[in-house]
C-alpha cells in the first residue's frame, strides 16, 4: 500500500437521543477521535450531531482530518433543515441524497466502521457495512444497539468471526486492532461480489448453469435421435 494514502476510519452512531446525551459516551466517543487522528487516520462520518460529532471534535484537537458526508443537499439545508454540525469538519460532502442513501456514501468511503451507541439509523449502517464486508469495530460501553449486535447477529444467523467484527472498551486499542484488521482484509471490488447482490448473482449463475445442461441433454437427445432414424433407415 502506498504510504501517502491515509486510512479512513467511518464514526457511525447516536445523533439524538438518551445514548448520544451520556456523558460516558461523549467521553468515549471523544477519545475515539483522538485516537483516530494519532493513528493518522482520516475521520469520516455522516456530518450529523452527537456521538459521531464529538468523535469528529476529538479528532480536530488532535490536528486530525474530518471528512462529513450530509444527507443536505446544501449547506443551507445541512444547518437550517437537519440542524446539523459544521465547525469539527474540515470537508463536508452535500450528497442531496437524504439519510437513507447517504449511509452507504458514507460507508463506503471507509476502509473500516466503528459503532459507537446508536439506535436504528445506526443499525442500517451497520447492517450496510457488514453486508458490504468492511471491517467493524464497536465501542463497547456506549450504550444503544453497540450492546446489541451480537445477540442480533446471532438471531438472523450470520457469523462475525474476529475477522469481520471487533468488540473493544477501549478506544486507543480498538483503532489498534481495527487498523490491523484492514491491512489482513481483502474488501470486494465490485457491488455485485456483497451482500444480497451477490446471493442474487449466484442465484442466478446457478440457473443459467441449469439452463445449459438441460439443454445439452436437449441437444444429445437429439443426436442420438438422429443418428437412429439415420441406422435404421440404412439396408441390412
Amino acid at each position: 500500500m502506498d504510504p501517502r494514502h491515509k486510512r479512513k476510519i467511518g464514526v457511525m452512531g447516536s445523533a439524538s437521543g438518551p445514548t448520544a446525551r451520556d456523558p460516558d459516551g461523549q467521553q468515549l466517543a471523544l477519545e475515539l477521535g483522538r485516537q483516530i487522528a494519532r493513528a493518522g487516520c482520516i475521520l469520516i462520518n455522516g456530518a450529523c450531531p452527537g456521538l459521531p460529532d464529538r468523535a469528529a471534535e476529538g479528532a480536530k484537537r488532535e490536528g486530525g482530518f474530518v471528512f462529513g458526508v450530509s444527507p443536505a443537499f446544501s449547506l443551507e439545508e445541512h444547518v437550517q433543515v437537519y440542524a446539523s454540525p459544521i465547525e469539527h469538519y474540515d470537508m463536508i460532502l452535500y450528497s442531496g441524497m437524504g439519510l437513507m442513501e447517504r449511509d452507504i456514501v458514507n460507508i463506503r468511503s471507509a476502509d473500516a466502521v466503528v459503532i459507537v451507541g446508536g439506535g436504528v439509523g445506526t443499525l442500517n449502517e451497520f447492517t450496510v457495512a457488514y453486508e458490504e464486508r468492511k471491517p467493524v469495530g464497536v465501542l463497547t460501553g456506549t450504550g444503544g444497539i453497540s450492546d446489541h449486535l451480537d445477540e442480533i447477529l446471532q438471531f438472523a444467523h450470520r457469523k462475525a468471526g474476529p475477522d469481520r467484527v471487533i468488540y473493544d472498551g477501549d478506544p486507543a486499542r480498538l483503532v489498534e486492532r481495527l487498523l490491523a484488521l484492514v491491512e489482513r482484509s481483502k474488501p470486494p471490488m465490485r457491488e455485485s461480489e456483497v451482500g444480497g447482490v451477490a446471493e442474487t448473482m449466484q442465484g442466478s449463475e446457478a440457473l443459467q448453469a441449469a439452463h445449459h445442461a438441460q439443454r445439452r441433454a436437449r441437444d444429445a437427445d437429439k443426436q442420438r435421435s438422429a443418428e437412429e432414424e439415420s441406422g435404421g433407415g440404412e439396408p441390412e
